[in-house]
């Protein structure tokens, strides 16, 4: 089953990449799940860099801008001058200097940066950083992903033992490594392999679902999305089967609604299973700010819940509204519309990632830069 991008394997890409914090960011990666994928200044970086036999991220992931909700006071920004990484300010002031070889979004106050290239290697190096740019702890990982519930999940580099754990934010591994695959905490319970089978534990690595699924996505809303014999169906947080194995896919709850692929059309259905919008699309993703994306033939567009088409198929690619601007791509650029479908900022980028805390991060060529919701640059294209 494919979509723009193979979702199974995009789903098990590198921990951390720019699909990791899409997704977990989002919140990671909204990338909690049921978003689509973009491109980002990292998606040629972990990504590509470690991809064989990695836990995945979740579902595919719909841009999601850099945030920082850890501290709920000073977001920050990951910004690259003289091809190293470092931080600003809402206001393009540096506040960490420019020094590491990569950097990730802050998520829950920490964030992870790659603090050397590993020469004539392609192996990933990461640590973890404080707001104030004091490593946390004093490991150094071969995989991680963004902190999501006060828990990430790592692997130590270096170390005999080969496998998954979650540590702290103060960087104490509080689950043991013992799982090749695995995903972040989503309200309070991570789905992970045991066997080739899907289960899932709690924050203190208790299984509380036994692994029992062909493949599970973590929990949204109270219920997760689960395969068993190539069907989806979703079950609570004690494991009892609440929409029985019925669809071909199927994606995380947002805004009560869910999307589902049946028959080979994409619908929406609600809390109870019951099918409120009808499979009609190409393709779907999940509501949010009250409208979802949809596609048609080749083209994207925007409905509400009452499966009003509010914003007509036209776009090439499109991500999710949020903070009331979605990012649109006509031809061979991006722009920004409103909720309205009114082009608020014109297509004029290589790329872009959606608004987060204010700014948006758009590509002028190969160089990245940050833009208000105006329009205006806050830091200018740099690479």
């Amino acid at each position: 089953m494919k979509r723009e991008v193979d979702m199974n394997s995009r789903r098990r890409l590198a921990t951390v990449s720019v699909l990791s914090f899409l997704t977990a960011w989002a919140t990671c990666w909204p990338l909690h799940a049921d978003e689509q994928t973009p491109g980002g200044p990292f998606a040629e970086s972990l990504s590509t860099k470690n991809s064989a036999g990695l836990p995945r991220t979740a579902q595919p992931s719909q841009a999601e801008g850099p945030q920082s909700p850890a501290d709920n006071t000073v977001p920050l920004f990951r910004v690259v001058e003289h091809g190293k990484w470092g931080y600003m300010d809402r206001n393009g002031k540096i506040v960490i200097s420019p020094e590491y070889y990569d950097a990730y979004p802050f998520t829950e106050g920490l964030a992870l940066i790659q603090p050397f290239h590993v020469i004539g290697s392609r192996a990933i190096r990461v640590s973890i950083i404080d707001k104030n740019g004091k490593m946390v702890g004093s490991k150094i990982y071969s995989q991680a992903q963004a902190f999501s519930e006060g828990l990430a999940l790592v692997e130590i580099a270096g170390e005999e033992k080969w496998g998954l754990g979650y540590i702290d934010q103060t960087g104490k591994m509080v689950i043991s490594q013992e799982y090749k695959k695995a995903s972040s905490f989503k309200e309070g319970l991570a789905a992970i392999a045991v066997a080739d089978k899907w289960g899932y534990i709690d924050k203190s690595g208790r299984t509380v679902i036994p692994a029992q699924f062909s493949d599970a996505h973590s929990f949204a809303e109270g219920l997760a999305s689960v395969e068993i014999d190539r069907q989806w169906g979703y079950i609570d947080k004690t494991g009892k089967m609440i929409i029985p194995p019925r669809f071909e896919m199927a994606y995380d709850y947002t805004e009560g609604l869910a999307a589902v692929k049946a028959g080979g059309k994409w619908g929406f259905i609600d809390n109870t299973g019951q099918m409120v919008i009808a499979p009609q699309f190409s393709d779907a993703y999940g509501f949010s700010e009250g409208l979802a994306q949809v596609k048609e033939g080749s083209k994207w567009g925007y409905i509400d819940k009452a499966a009003k088409m509010v914003i007509p198929p036209q776009y090439d690619k499109s991500y999710k509204h949020a903070e009331g601007m979605a990012a649109v791509k006509a031809g061979r650029k991006w722009g920004f519309v409103d909720k309205a479908g009114k082009m608020v900022i014109p297509a004029q980028y290589d790329d872009v990632l959606s608004f987060s805390n204010g700014l948006a991060e758009v590509s002028v060529g190969k160089k990245w830069g940050y833009i208000d919701n105006t329009g205006k640059y806050v830091w200018e294209p740099t690479k």
